[in-house]
């Protein structure tokens, strides 16, 4: 196919790329070999050499088959970013296991659904989490859950301090009764990594919404990963495997973007991982300026509150040469203000979990067009079809964006049919609209039908009805985003309430908190007589959508 955006590559910037069809646990065998003695994590203070992560990981994984675990099977990680979440990942893969991406702000309700649908076993999460993952037990087939502390990773004294800390915020003594210690990986021998056939043994389960609907499994295969990494690292043509380069990684290694563009792009490139277990705006300030970090992914709202942050002033941000902006749109004024206090150069991507999910990005050191999430990385076709699914549109012309490469999932976890739906003769039909400019740049004008971004989050709307139509005073419920100044888009649930049932907006948020991650929960609430349906009864969410953009523009003019 005509591939327009290529008369604009680089010089230094190969147009495809021999990939080596290997498991992706050898980013970091082969990281440890060439650069034994290279910081590979930075944590609070605590410093880990490759050599150190990649034995460790050789352990867990020993101990893992100690408990069962057999090529294929799913162990769930639930932390935080921490040096226990990279040897974990890789633990999984030397033991030929499947990782299960998992959010630790999940509630019971939630795990529950994720570790039944995907069947794992094995449980890898936070000791201050294990209260809530042995309740989930009681309702799944877990077998085996594996506590560890941030404190395992502390340099002294903050390590004596963490629990001390951790009883006075949360009055709470940890009780890890019951469960298996991460730190006994010690008492194990490195195991002898499993084979496997990259192209078709699924690295990772990455749940996502998809198009629509409640989150499904996004099947990635060892080669969908690597092959991801390995067209990021050609587009880094500035950057070689082996520089001395840090990269910050504060974007959560549970969700897609994380995993790859820090965790597999850092690893394979043996680079060193600044890790930030959550965003706080001042803990990510020090660190830059502490750390001097090279390369910041991130979404909108990371810049944004940097950019506020009334302190700004007082920390040197120099050292940041790049930053991939991912997961909602980079405002121009974001991108230009950031440029100038660092001095480095700021652009928008795109992608999905299904693709891995990098497939588009606007060049860093060379031409970029602002608006545009850039172009097709090496290997990757994208086209715009009309509404039949198949009909090229012109250039210009909105239609569905349609995408090829070999980043491209193998499908959906156990949903044959729904996996029928988006994949087709190798392409994905990703359900966001969009358009090709003259010079092969592509623009996205629309989401997904229904979905929600907060906070650089991907948030369903039917989830969150199901939930609230489970209260006993909703009769009928529908959400969507409605613009926020700080997280892009914010919930909002509009409710018809059951005939002589009151409920407060409180009661609500009490309810929805029981059952949602917060940043799902709504944030706004609007109590009608009726929605707005069609003839046959569906609710018109559209229209809901339109009359909020009249306010916006009502209230702005």
């Amino acid at each position: 196919m005509n591939k327009p955006w290529l008369q604009d590559y680089p010089a230094d910037m190969s147009e495809t790329i021999d990939y080596e069809v290997k498991p992706l646990y050898e980013a970091l065998s082969r990281a440890a070999k060439d650069f034994p003695d290279r910081k590979a994590v930075s944590f609070i203070g605590k410093e880990l050499t490759y050599a150190q992560i990649d034995d460790a990981a050789h352990r867990l994984a020993t101990m893992l088959q100690s408990k069962g675990l057999q090529k294929g099977d799913r162990v769930s990680l639930m932390l935080p970013n921490c040096p226990q979440y990279v040897i974990s990942f890789y633990a999984v893969l030397y033991a030929g296991g499947t990782v299960v991406q998992t959010n630790p702000l999940y509630t019971e309700h939630e795990l529950e659904n994720l570790i039944t649908d995907s069947g794992a076993k094995i449980v890898i999460t936070l000791d201050l989490l294990y209260p809530k993952s042995l309740r989930v037990k009681e309702k799944t087939d877990i077998q085996t859950i594996i506590t560890t502390s941030i404190a395992d990773y502390l340099p002294f004294p903050k390590n004596k301090l963490y629990p001390i800390k951790v009883k006075r915020e949360n009055n709470i003594v940890i009780d890890t009764t019951g469960s298996v210690l991460f730190k006994d990986f010690k008492n194990f021998g490195p195991v002898k990594p499993i084979e496997v056939d990259p192209k078709e043994d699924v690295a990772v389960l990455q749940y996502t919404g998809g198009t629509t609907g409640l989150p499904k499994g996004v099947m990635l295969t060892h080669f969908n990963l690597s092959a991801n990494v390995d067209q990021i690292s050609n587009f880094f043509y500035k950057y070689n495997r082996g520089d001395e380069k840090r990269v910050l990684s504060v974007v959560p290694f549970f969700h897609v973007y994380g995993m790859t563009c820090c965790l597999n792009f850092g690893v394979a490139n043996g680079y060193e991982l600044v890790l930030v277990p959550r965003f706080d705006v001042t803990d990510v300030l020090k660190t830059i300026n502490k750390k001097k970090p090279h390369f910041f992914p991130g979404a909108p709202t990371m810049y944004v509150a940097i950019l506020n942050d009334p302190k700004l002033s007082k920390y040197d941000l120099s050292s940041i040469e790049a930053c991939i902006s991912g997961s909602a749109p980079l405002p121009v004024e974001v991108q230009e203000q950031f440029e100038k206090i660092t001095g480095g150069r700021i652009v928008e991507g795109y992608g999905l979990s299904e693709t891995s999910p990098v497939t588009h990005a606007n060049f860093l050191w060379d031409k970029r067009i602002v608006g545009s999430i850039g172009v097709p990385l090496s290997d990757t076709s994208a086209k715009i079809v009309k509404a039949d699914g198949e009909t090229p549109a012109e250039i210009e012309e909105i239609g569905e964006v349609l995408l090829h490469g070999p980043q491209v999932m193998k499908g959906y976890w156990q949903k044959p049919e729904e996996t029928a739906a988006v994949l087709k003769d190798g392409w994905l039909a990703t359900g966001d609209l969009g358009y090709m400019g003259e010079d092969g740049f592509f623009y996205i004008v629309d989401r997904k039908k229904d979905m929600i971004i907060a906070g650089g989050f991907n948030v369903y709307p039917r989830e969150i009805e199901e939930v609230l139509y489970e209260h006993p005073a909703v009769k009928e419920a529908v959400c969507i985003g409605v613009p926020d100044p700080y997280r892009g888009e914010t919930v909002k649930a509009f409710i018809v309430k059951r005939d002589g049932v009151d409920v407060t907006e409180e009661e609500l948020d009490k309810h929805c908190r029981e059952k949602l991650a917060a940043y799902k929960v709504p944030k706004l609430y609007e109590f009608r007589e009726e929605l707005p349906k069609t003839f046959v009864g569906k609710i018109l969410r559209r229209v809901l959508v339109d009359e909020e953009k009249a306010k916006q523009v009502k209230q702005s003019s």
